[in-house]
């Protein structure tokens, strides 16, 4: 029997948690002398690399003296909740990290309520002593306080504390210590986690908690073996959700060492496999023996609370950018984001229709983003919340918000979200003139408030939310409160009709730009909507005057990045996302068609 620890890292997002598995990994020897490897080796693909975020849980292996430790790095936004849920039910103990000065987060509040209840073993992991505004001591006392609100048992209040600054490569037990290399974490987790319970002797349980992708060998589930062997070649049962038994070969078995996977012929009990050869594999099933199938608990996943429809792209412009514009190039890449994500819920709507449910406009986004880079073209309407009805009564999804602005500013804000149907809940300093204060809001009512709140603090404010619960719906909720600047001509934009422009709001584009009748160029300085000529060029005329030649001065225009333009659009206006541009639009492009359907 291998000995064995499984350990997932916790925390809010950028507290630290993959820049601590490279250093896990560094230290550990993994990397051999010859190889190299990237800072936050584990965030592979491009969209995490750009954002500086997890998007997507990963697991690696480590090997520490005679042990092998299997780590899983989880994502710390809350879009990405329904990832950290499911990893954590196959591991036996947590590193909960938490930032020395930012403390105590809504994801962190979000991570450790979840662990608390599934009884798994925290170590908890004060991240970046080395800021000059550190204060480890509240944070310890932060986390005790969490803890203990949580109804944590006696063996997880009774946590090891360590105290670390990853990037440098520094741990210790005790502030007073001499700085010391992650040794400390090491023997934190093989003294203080259990190991893996199970038996190899046992038949076999394995459960599926995320899937993979090979055009090669298809479908890939990563699993946890709860009990039993399990080789290469043998004939299993899959056990579904809703108890169907299918039967299935493993055709290949995959193991993780560092960053490397590799083939291997055999694993057993407790360690974090991966398996090929299934294609109806799903996360949450079961692989079981044929002999006697024994499948376990399946998973709850966490319900969607946004919805967008994406459509196909119908402007003027359509299909000179893109290289899939069809509806069915659209349903194949969405059918196929279906299979690896299973936080995402999907259906047709419509011709060229697709209405696409997610955990929040990040997940979204990303998706479109993704999608935007492979060559997709096409439109997406605004973020809508998901509405229940529970026991008769219409239900909304409500967020846990915490922001931290400049306390000057924190009276606007609250002005804000009082609007928003906001409940404020607490109120503290945080030092360096900074306050945090939390509040308990409608979903729909942070649909589009993040730009005005970056606008109130002057980009300085913070904010964070996680999902709590559906409560009854609130009344109306005020939205953005500028209207549209819409082109009424197709052609290409000119700077001199732009520069008469200007005062009439703040623009989109620039010169050059191609538009047409319907787009929007840019935000009314007043509420309503005003449709305005774009491509005027100058009347010549052949007699010369004094002045006529003053110099064009534009004002830059505001850059829309597509969470940005999704969350400023309104019920009647579309985004154009193609792989070259995003474009904002109204859903008719004819005024008169606009007109017509307002009424």
């Amino acid at each position: 029997m291998q000995k064995i620890r499984n350990i997932a890292v916790i925390a809010h997002v950028d507290h630290g948690k993959t820049t601590l598995v490279d250093g896990l990994l560094e230290q550990s020897g993994t990397f051999g002398t010859h190889e190299h490897h990237d800072e936050r080796a584990m965030d592979s693909n491009a969209l995490e690399k750009e954002r500086g975020i997890t998007i997507l849980s990963k697991n690696t292996a480590i090997r520490y003296k005679d042990h092998k430790i299997n780590i899983i790095d989880t994502p710390g936004h809350a879009d990405f909740g329904g990832e950290v849920e499911r990893v954590l039910k196959m591991v036996d103990g947590v590193l909960v990290l938490v930032d020395a000065y930012e403390g105590v987060m809504p994801q962190t509040k979000f991570v450790v309520k979840k662990m608390l209840a599934l009884g798994k073993k925290p170590i908890v992991v004060i991240n970046k002593i080395d800021k000059p505004s550190a204060d480890p001591e509240r944070v310890v006392d932060e986390m005790f306080d969490l803890f203990s609100d949580m109804d944590a048992n006696e063996d997880q209040l009774d946590f090891p504390i360590i105290y670390a600054a990853a990037r440098d490569g520094i741990a210790k037990l005790d502030m007073e210590d001499e700085d010391g290399n992650f040794e400390c974490i090491f023997e934190t987790i093989i003294s203080q986690i259990p190991q893996p319970e199970g038996s190899a002797d046992n038949h076999l349980q394995a459960q599926v908690f995320t899937l993979d992708y090979d055009n090669y060998v298809g479908k890939i589930g990563i699993s946890r073996i709860f009990n039993g062997k399990v080789r290469k070649g043998d004939q299993v049962k899959l056990a579904k959700a809703d108890g169907e038994l299918v039967n299935g070969r493993i055709t290949k078995l995959i193991g993780f060492h560092g960053l490397n996977r590799m083939e291997i012929n055999e694993a057993e009990a407790g360690d974090i496999v991966a398996f090929a050869g299934m294609e109806t594999v799903d996360v949450g099933d079961t692989v079981c023996d044929p002999v006697n199938p024994v499948a376990l608990d399946p998973m709850h996943i966490e319900e969607p609370t946004l919805t967008v429809v994406f459509s196909v792209n119908d402007s003027p412009l359509a299909g000179q950018e893109g290289k899939h514009v069809t509806s069915n190039k659209l349903k194949d890449r969405l059918e196929s984001e279906m299979t690896t994500n299973v936080a995402m819920r999907f259906e047709v709507v419509g011709e060229g229709k697709f209405k696409v449910s997610g955990r929040g406009e990040l997940q979204i986004t990303i998706l479109a983003e993704n999608m935007r880079r492979e060559g997709y073209e096409f439109g997406i309407s605004r973020p809508e919340v998901i509405i229940k009805e529970i026991e008769g009564v219409k239900c909304e999804p409500f967020e846990h918000l915490v922001i931290d602005v400049p306390e000057d500013l924190g009276g606007t804000v609250i002005e804000r979200l009082g609007k928003r149907k906001a409940e404020m809940k607490s109120m503290m300093p945080m030092g360096q003139g900074f306050q945090r204060i939390e509040f308990e809001i409608p979903a729909r009512a942070l649909i589009g408030f993040r730009g005005q709140f970056l606008t109130d603090t002057k980009g300085e404010g913070v904010m964070n939310h996680s999902f709590i619960e559906f409560r009854p719906v609130s009344g109306e909720i005020e939205s953005r409160s500028y209207g549209a600047l819409v082109s009424m001509e197709n052609g290409e934009a000119l700077a001199y009709s732009l520069f008469n422009l200007q005062d009439r709001g703040v623009l989109y584009i620039k010169p050059q730009t191609k538009v047409y009748e319907g787009m929007i160029i840019g935000e009314h300085s007043r509420s309503n909507d005003l449709t305005v000529n774009p491509i005027k060029g100058k009347a010549q005329s052949n007699v010369r005057s004094s002045g006529a030649d003053e110099a064009i001065k534009l004002i830059p225009p505001r850059d829309m990045s597509l969470e940005r333009a999704l969350e400023w659009i309104e019920d009647d206006e579309l985004l154009e996302v193609t792989p070259e541009n995003i474009r904002i639009r109204k859903k008719f492009l004819k005024e008169n068609e606009r007109k017509r359907a307002s009424r």
